[in-house]
């Protein structure tokens, strides 16, 4: 395997250091496959058992609970009603790293107004360990106001999102 790691395909508008707000949240755990973290995290019906800022998630048509490219979503967090567009649904799979991504939107006018890039990446490192790596940028009002805060509430449930959803992937090879 190469020392180097895969990285987040940024869309147009999205790259982080010319949007509004941008977190990076990552970990490397021991035990795992990228295989496993991703049945946890593309099964949606999961996320309330691991991370507590993603609550009534519903899918538009009836599908879901699972994610698949050009799923259309929608779930309260951070108080915000988020629609979402499943945008990349990549399996981890050939030693390729997993990748799934969502273009989230908050309609309103230029106050309420919030559109982000939320991605995921989990790749499969030597010695039987997985890297979950995942990175948003926003755009909007909101977005200017969340990067203002500190402690950064966007770092942190982020933060709570990743380690909960490695824990979880644990507890299912257990």
């Amino acid at each position: 395997m190469s020392a180097t790691q895969s990285a987040i395909v940024w869309p147009e508008g999205y790259l982080p250091g010319k949007t509004d707000n941008y977190v990076s949240n990552e970990v490397i755990v021991a035990g795992l496959s990228a295989a496993q973290v991703w049945a946890q995290l593309v099964d949606t019906s999961l996320w309330s058992t691991y991370y507590s800022n993603a609550s009534d998630i519903r899918f538009h048509n009836g599908n879901g609970p699972a994610l698949w490219a050009g799923a259309r979503f929608r779930f309260t967090t951070f108080g915000f009603a988020v629609e979402a567009e499943v945008v990349e649904y990549h399996p981890p799979a050939g030693g390729l790293p997993g990748r799934v991504a969502w273009h989230g939107w908050v309609e309103g006018d230029a106050a309420q107004r919030l559109d982000v890039h939320h991605a995921w990446l989990f790749e499969d490192l030597p010695e039987g360990r997985v890297r979950l790596l995942t990175q948003e940028t926003q755009n909007g009002r909101p977005a200017r106001e969340l990067a203002q805060a500190l402690p950064n509430p966007m770092l942190n449930a982020h933060q709570e999102w990743i380690s909960g959803l490695a824990a979880a992937a644990l507890r299912s090879v257990d």
